[in-house]
């Protein structure tokens, strides 16, 4: 698919960017290698392929679960302006 110099003139305008001849007829040329590579991967047979969320067969190392630190609540909220049943209070600022 390729696109008309109108067409990304239109696009630039949508897209509040201003462009010169030049950078219009290099971007329409780039952007319609682009819909061309895209169209050409849409063509890819694709209907035996298992999707992954990663190219990389690897397992999550996780770290075990467990309390690290101890609760400073009280401590941190002795020196805060306000507090609330263990909560900050602060001045609102949207209305």
């Amino acid at each position: 698919m390729s696109l008309k110099r109108s067409e990304v003139e239109k696009i630039a305008h949508l897209a509040r960017l201003a462009m010169s001849k030049d950078e219009l007829d290099a971007v329409t040329g780039d952007l319609s290698n682009i819909l061309d590579l895209v169209a050409q991967m849409e063509e890819a047979d694709t209907g035996g392929v298992e999707p992954m969320a990663h190219p990389l067969h690897m397992a999550q190392r996780l770290r075990a679960d467990e309390v690290t630190e101890e609760d400073r609540r009280e401590q941190f909220q002795a020196i805060a302006p306000l507090t609330e049943a263990g909560l900050y209070l602060v001045p609102r600022v949207i209305e």
